[in-house]
């Protein structure tokens, strides 16, 4: 096929997170005499400017607000369809529940392919999420392709009811150069230890488990500091638990960042406690940075870690366990390190962004032969 393939990236942004820059990291990695990535996002009434927008346009490449009234204004659908016809849009890409339901029907409307990529699954409790959590996986049985980050979540797919004819597995990879790029910070207190988190602060992250085992960690050793970064609908509460922690003072909830790549190069440990995931962002520039991991063996961490070759893995709510090996990767650096170098080296070698990219390219190519 000679024609650019227009491609629309449909996402419904809730910081800039993981996926937002996933997105980011395709786009950037496209060959644009194939292929031709616009954005879109949605808009709701006092929602904050988008840090996704703003790095977006830094490509030069057009972005698209949707207005909507409220969260579930389905008056969006319309919209999509029409910008999808208006900029001549061969194939819609999405991303997240909200974007999957609205996207896929936009599609369908405008008569175009989508191509639905699934980041992670919510184990929500609140039933109006878990109601749209549900919606958003209904939708993706009526895209064209679903295309999974991991193997994990191409099994979820499964599980859920989508044909195995309609997934494609594409493995994950990340823009890794902005990781490189960060210089080390100087530490204004070098002999503490710096033990960090990055993401987003929602029910599946599980940091109640991170404040938990820091409480206990700091008991044994009051020389260390726990350093949160991001935000999401838990933190609210989570801030106020760590206020009823005697290690309160050693524990900082910073947000969002735009300095981040530096504040990870400033951790010492990268720890995560999460309770489901895709193939975590946050997980790969932590090994990118040379940061060692400490995390519960779950589906998504374990195809980035391996117990005692590239980090540290505890059972699933096992505390203790995961507390004695925060403290071997704080305290035996030249284990540490070891673990470190070998994480890097893996991320390098089997998460390139320019691999995923291509393996896009030749998707789109496909979609956009069949549809003529």
């Amino acid at each position: 096929m000679t024609q650019t393939i227009n491609v629309l990236q449909f996402i419904c942004p809730t910081g800039f997170y993981g996926a937002e820059r996933w997105v980011l990291a395709l786009a950037k990695h496209l060959d644009t005499a194939k292929v031709r990535c616009d954005l879109a996002v949605t808009m709701e009434p006092e929602q904050k400017p988008l840090e996704l927008v703003n790095e977006y346009q830094k490509l030069e490449l057009p972005c698209h607000i949707v207005n909507m009234k409220n969260k579930f204004d389905l008056s969006a659908v319309s919209k999509m369809a029409e910008l999808i016809k208006e900029k001549n849009i061969h194939i819609v890409h999405t991303h997240g529940y909200k974007s999957d339901i609205i996207g896929v029907l936009a599609a369908r409307k405008a008569g175009v392919p989508c191509v639905v990529t699934p980041h992670g699954f919510e184990n929500a409790k609140d039933i109006k999420l878990r109601t749209f959590i549900w919606l958003g996986c209904q939708a993706m049985k009526y895209a064209t392709k679903v295309v999974p980050l991991s193997q994990q979540l191409m099994r979820d797919c499964k599980r859920m009811g989508v044909k195995e004819q309609k997934t494609l597995y594409i493995q994950n990879g990340v823009d890794l150069s902005e990781v490189e790029a960060t210089a080390i910070p100087e530490r204004l207190n070098p002999i503490e230890k710096r033990i960090g988190f990055v993401g987003q602060m929602i029910s599946r992250k599980n940091i109640f488990d991170i404040l938990d085992i820091f409480e206990k960690l700091h008991e044994k050793h009051p020389n260390t500091r726990l350093v949160l970064l991001g935000d999401g609908d838990a933190r609210a509460e989570l801030e106020k638990y760590s206020q009823t922690l005697v290690s309160r003072t050693h524990i900082e909830f910073l947000g969002f960042r735009d300095d981040r790549l530096s504040l990870l190069k400033s951790f010492d440990l990268f720890v995560m406690t999460s309770t489901l995931e895709g193939i975590p962002r946050c997980l790969m520039e932590a090994t990118a940075a040379s940061i060692p991991v400490a995390a519960y063996d779950i589906a998504g961490i374990d195809q980035l870690i391996e117990h005692k070759k590239t980090g540290l893995l505890a059972p699933l709510g096992e505390k203790d366990e995961l507390q004695g090996y925060w403290e071997t990767l704080l305290f035996n650096h030249d284990y540490a390190t070891e673990l470190a170098a070998n994480a890097k080296d893996f991320v390098y070698q089997h998460y390139s962004a320019n691999r995923m990219a291509q393996e896009y390219t030749e998707l789109f190519e496909h979609l956009a032969t069949e549809a003529q």
